[in-house]
């Protein structure tokens, strides 16, 4: 697989802006933001964003099975009231064209968050699905160890 186009190299500037808008998102838990950015990039089909917040949620203390029923988070005792508030709203921001971000999902997100927290994961997600957007549209290959033989 080749990538279309290095962002980073395309528009520098631009790139670090993003990137450093992006790191500046905290005040939630590492790995509640971990378990929102992986699930964006599931549904988005990101590999290179998967691949980087797997790893990084492992170094932060994330056990696999979490991470390998994350797809599955409704029919998994393995997250918390909290956790599955994020992810239901992850998954109603980024499927908005066909959710509209109901205000189910909403409710369930204000009565686990305070309104800054909220404000906070919002853009967290809008910022997970923009590196989707810019890595699926650029075909960004992850680092890779080992590749399967053709």
């Amino acid at each position: 697989m080749k990538a279309r186009l290095n962002a980073f190299a395309a528009a520098p500037a631009l790139m670090t802006q993003w990137r450093d808008f992006t790191l500046g998102i905290d005040g939630l838990e590492t790995s509640l933001m971990e378990l929102v950015e992986m699930r964006a990039s599931q549904i988005n089909g990101c590999a290179y964003c998967l691949h980087m917040h797997a790893l990084s949620a492992r170094q932060h203390g994330e056990s696999e099975e979490r991470l390998y029923l994350l797809d599955a988070w409704r029919e998994s005792p393995l997250y918390n009231e909290r956790e599955r508030a994020a992810l239901e709203w992850t998954e109603a921001l980024t499927l908005v064209a066909a959710t509209r971000a109901p205000d189910a999902a909403y409710e369930i997100a204000r009565a686990a968050f305070s309104e800054e927290e909220l404000v906070k994961l919002t853009m967290l997600i809008v910022a997970i699905n923009g590196w989707n957007r810019i890595n699926v549209g650029f075909k960004t290959v992850h680092p890779a160890r080992t590749r399967v033989a053709a």
